[in-house]
């Protein structure tokens, strides 16, 4: 299965979905996202990973670099996570830095 992803933005906050397997091919994409959505400065960001089937160390320096990039102000949401890639959220403890939900529900 390849990668994908997709950007909406909204009133104060950015959703990005991202589906199938995030390698080290696909994390500049990733990347190249936040930094767009960065530039709009929302108050949250939403990520959709429920689809998201595998995440590598790459995918993961990325979302590090998304909570470096947002700053503390904004929120970071994590929502859907599950499997081998909630594992490495957990294991990592970037789920400490983070809202991790199963549905988003804004804080």
């Amino acid at each position: 299965m390849g990668f994908s992803i997709s950007v909406e933005d909204g009133q104060g906050e950015a959703t990005i979905t991202l589906t199938g397997e995030l390698d080290a091919a696909a994390a500049p994409q990733f990347k190249e996202a936040i930094e767009k959505v960065a530039e709009a400065k929302p108050q949250r960001l939403i990520l959709l990973m429920g689809e998201l089937e595998f995440m590598a160390s790459a995918g993961l320096r990325v979302l590090i670099f998304a909570r470096q990039k947002m700053g503390a102000g904004v929120s970071l949401y994590v929502i859907g996570s599950r499997g081998p890639v909630l594992n490495t959220l957990k294991m990592s403890g970037f789920h400490h830095s983070v809202y991790l939900q199963d549905v988003y529900t804004p804080e």
